[in-house]
């Protein structure tokens, strides 16, 4: 059973409240706390993808420079240095934005998805966040021979492989039927302990190991993971050495550099909740409590332009 993560108070009234799940494992991957359902299977969806990102390197991916491992594991905004990073990488490997599988999109950045409209632009499969993730797949399939108009099935062969990685990185085979995503890729079913976990492998990994490129190249470039004023930007540009990655729905994972990570996910997966709760629990775990970080874990509700509540983490949650 979920319990009350994240509470919604406006004019002194205790609005709403906002209900999940949430784990963090030691370095040793011990269990340090744990909140409603953390062995139950979720389907991480965009917290998944670095880990999808080190198949992707196991399997033939050789990024030019950090930020094309970046992209590969970004739910980016659509800006126009997301589309630049992501149409460079297809046209080094002779592939083209017509290769890609995922849906047409505009940004989502406001001020990208603005320029495009008013510059008589459309819906493009390079704007979708995900767009990222799927250039590098192609052009792993390139590499290696692989269909290229069939990599989201989940019988093509890179997704056994990333299948495979995903259970080596978290220690859990599950039997759980494998999903599709918003993106129309195969996502993998994990518990929150067992995605934790894989981000705990993922920091504590060699230096020059698939698993700790990933992580570095996330830290080396937290925007182009997300994308302007996103969480996962403001997050890993306030503390130094979190990897942390978003998903939809209300779920969010990360590590710090000592191996301590933590997992979660909202049951009605409003956004609101992640920045606060995410800002607490790095407190509640040792990290030292800024100014900065302090505002993250209040964050307003407004009236009128006006400050006249708070969302914040349930202070007994956090205890």
């Amino acid at each position: 059973m979920s319990v009350e993560l994240v509470e919604v108070v406006r004019s002194g009234f205790r609005e709403c409240v906002h209900r999940g799940s949430l784990v963090v494992l030691d370095p040793a991957g011990a269990t340090r706390l744990a909140l409603g359902e953390v062995n139950t299977p979720i389907y991480p969806r965009s917290s998944n993808k670095p880990l999808q990102a080190v198949a992707l390197l196991r399997n033939g991916f050789a990024p030019a420079d950090p930020r094309e491992l970046a992209i590969a594991t970004a739910s980016h905004e659509g800006e126009p240095e997301h589309v630049a990073v992501v149409l460079n990488l297809l046209r080094r490997r002779n592939l083209s934005e017509h290769d890609l599988l995922c849906p047409p999109d505009l940004p989502a950045n406001e001020a990208a998805r603005a320029r495009v409209l008013t510059s008589g632009g459309h819906a493009r499969r390079v704007f979708m966040n995900c767009s990222g993730k799927h250039a590098a797949m192609l052009a792993v399939c390139a590499e290696r021979g692989w269909p290229l108009d069939t990599y989201t099935d989940p019988s093509h062969p890179l997704q056994h492989e990333i299948l495979a990685t995903i259970a080596e990185l978290s220690g859990e085979d599950d039997e759980s039927e494998v999903g599709i995503d918003g993106c129309g890729l195969p996502i993998v079913p994990l518990s929150l302990t067992a995605l934790a976990r894989a981000f705990t492998t993922l920091v504590t990994a060699a230096p020059g190991s698939p698993e700790r490129a990933v992580a570095d190249a996330a830290r080396d470039q937290p925007w182009l993971l997300s994308g302007t004023g996103r969480d996962d930007a403001v997050l890993m540009s306030t503390v130094p050495g979190l990897l942390c990655k978003a998903g939809a729905d209300g779920v969010h994972a990360g590590a710090l550099p000592d191996g301590t990570a933590f997992a979660f996910k909202i049951d009605d997966g409003h956004e609101r909740a992640r920045l606060p709760l995410t800002a607490a629990l790095l407190h509640r775990i040792g990290v030292e409590r800024t100014e900065e970080l302090a505002d993250l874990a209040s964050r307003p509700v407004l009236g009128g332009g006006v400050r006249v509540g708070t969302i914040r983490a349930v202070p007994d949650a956090m205890r």
